[in-house]
């Protein structure tokens, strides 16, 4: 979703190769949607269309957005109804019984309220918000590895950061102030294994970094990150683990 620049560009190959597992860890998600026949439900931030899919699967008509057009098109190559739109003008009526977000509201770190409250706009009074995202501590050795090695190209790491990963009371009360009612909540440690190594997971979740240096210098810094990160997310096989932590909530608009 669209960011504060130098912005993450969304590449549908490259994430197809690199972070499928994003899309398979997200099955207990839609689990916890409980989709049913005959609700219309919002996939905000549908990315590919992996997941959609599921929640279509179970009887439910969804719409699915996502701000960038290589990921639409590639949802709408199964046959989803998905749209660009940009997840901080959501501009929807009352009309869907449920909101779904799975690894996206992490990158709306500009204006998380907006976010939410284009939420609340679109569901039905009762409707439910049921999402997981990055959530305080996810992917902490990464960040302080790629903040470390940016700074040595004169770059300010800190500002650097294009993720937002809220503690449970933070979000709650970001939830609560738009008008929901926190049914459920938790941070779920999860270290994740990376199909392509940590080298793959870079080259497709941190492009805000990259895209700040000069192009002749991309690859040198990557491959510093990685060293950076060897000692503690490589084990001695050569298996690369991130350090994810997620935060998964279920929250239910008030009938006011």
């Amino acid at each position: 979703m669209p960011i504060e620049t130098p912005s993450q560009e969304w590449n549908s190959s490259r994430y197809d190769k690199n972070a499928r597992f994003v899309s398979d860890l997200g099955e207990p998600l839609v689990d916890l949607l409980d989709p049913q026949p005959g609700e219309r439900i919002l996939d905000l931030a549908c990315g590919d269309g992996a997941l959609t899919e599921k929640i279509i699967a179970r009887g439910a008509e969804v719409v699915g957005v996502d701000g960038s057009a290589d990921m639409v098109a590639a949802a709408r190559k199964r046959a989803i109804d998905a749209r660009v739109v940009d997840a901080y003008h959501l501009a929807f009526a009352p009309e869907f019984d449920a909101v779904f977000s799975n690894a996206a509201l992490h990158w709306m770190k500009r204006d998380p309220d907006a976010v939410i409250q284009g939420v609340r706009r679109a569901l039905k009074p009762k409707g439910r918000f049921v999402a997981e995202m990055g959530g305080h501590g996810n992917v902490a050795a990464i960040t302080v590895a790629l903040c470390a090695t940016i700074e040595k190209y004169g770059a300010k790491g800190e500002a650097m950061i294009p993720w937002y990963f809220p503690s449970v009371d933070e979000y709650r009360q970001r939830l609560e102030g738009a008008g929901f009612c926190t049914e459920y909540i938790e941070l779920i440690p999860r270290p994740t294994a990376l199909p392509t190594g940590m080298r793959g997971w870079l080259e497709t979740f941190v492009i805000p970094f990259t895209n700040s240096l000069p192009h002749e210098a991309r690859a040198n810094f990557l491959d510093e990150v990685t060293e950076r990160l060897r000692p503690v997310l490589c084990d001695a096989s050569g298996h690369w683990t991130a350090d994810y932590v997620r935060l998964r909530f279920q929250a239910r608009l008030s009938s006011d």
